[in-house]
Formats: structure tokens, sequence, C-alpha cells
């Protein structure tokens, strides 16, 4: 008996797999602001200046690189209707964590003393356990490595520490950071 037309193929498996790895291959700032809104661009080049001078220029561009790749790889998932009913209530809590983590972000900037480097670290740590165990059974170990060098880098306390103290050279992007955050709590794109 012959098979029906198609058979072992699965059209809709096949173009999320090259729609991940098209991203995968193409995903630089400027792709990425094709996929996402100018404030989200904005706030994505400040990120990419603290990277590139707190890490340096290579090291700098492929952790906002990894943020890029990821960020549309899970809306790639979600547009897809790629997440089941447990990852969709892990990501929400994701979402609402990672929601708390910037209000914090905003108050340690606008409250002068109030900024706490082992809490803001400790909440940035929760979103990186909740989107790795949101992306576990979609995306590859270098997917996950990408999550990883992300949140390794800007949840490390010295990091936010170098962005936070009062006389910073980041406290002018860091002001222009806020003003974008307040656009994106304020849009509910976070």
């Amino acid at each position: 008996m012959a098979e029906a037309p198609g058979a072992g193929f699965n059209s809709r498996g096949m173009s999320l797999r090259i729609q991940k790895k098209l991203i995968g291959k193409l995903s630089t700032k400027k792709i990425a602001k094709v996929f996402i809104d100018e404030t989200t661009a904005h706030l994505l080049d400040r990120l990419c200046f603290i990277a590139k001078d707190y890490a340096g220029k290579k090291e700098g561009e492929k952790i906002i690189k990894d943020v890029i790749k990821t960020v549309i790889k899970i809306g790639i998932l979600y547009r897809n209707d790629q997440l089941n009913v447990e990852e969709l209530a892990m990501a929400e809590r994701f979402k609402k964590k990672f929601r708390t983590c910037v209000m914090t972000v905003i108050s340690f900037y606008e409250v002068d003393f109030s900024f706490d480097k082992h809490f803001l670290s400790r909440g940035l740590m929760e979103c990186h356990a909740m989107l790795s165990q949101l992306i576990r059974r979609h995306l590859t170990d270098k997917s996950q490595g990408r999550v990883d060098h992300v949140f390794d880098f800007f949840a490390d306390p010295e990091v936010l520490d170098a962005i936070f103290t009062l006389d910073s050279p980041y406290r002018g992007i860091l002001d222009e950071m806020v003003v974008d955050l307040h656009k994106l709590i304020d849009g509910n794109v976070i």
C-alpha cells in the first residue's frame, strides 16, 4: 500500500526549524529591529554599549547577540503555539518576575542609596532559572548556553555595581534606559 502524500513530513515542524535556524544565522541588531519596537531597540543599543565597555567589544556584542537570538526564538515558539499549558504558565511567571526586576532597576535608579546588588542579582537568577526551564524542551544546548551567557553577565553583582553606583560612568546611559523601561512598562511590553 502506498504512503499518503507527505507522510513522515511535517510542514509546520519544518517551518519552525527553518525559522529558528534563520534567526540563529541572521541575528544582528539590524535584523532584530525588524522584529522589535523602536524603544526596545534603543534599550538594546544602550545595553550593548555597557556590555562592550565593561566586557570588551567582541564579548559585549556576543552578549547582546545572545539576547536577540533568545528573545526572537522564544517569540517564534510562542507565535507558533509550541508551548504547552505548563510552559505558558512558566512564561507568565517569568514575565511577572522579569517585570518585577525591571521595576526594581527603575527604583534603584530613581531612589538614591537604595541599590542592593544581591537583591537584583537574585531576582535575575530566578528569571534565569525560569527561562531555562521554559526553553529546555524546545531549544538546543547551544541556545541554553546563550541564556546562561546573558544572565551570567547581567546578574553578576560586580557588573551591577559598575552600572548602579552613583558615580558610575554608565549613569547617563542608565538614565536613558530607565526612560525606555518606563515606556515599555507603560505600554505593557514588559
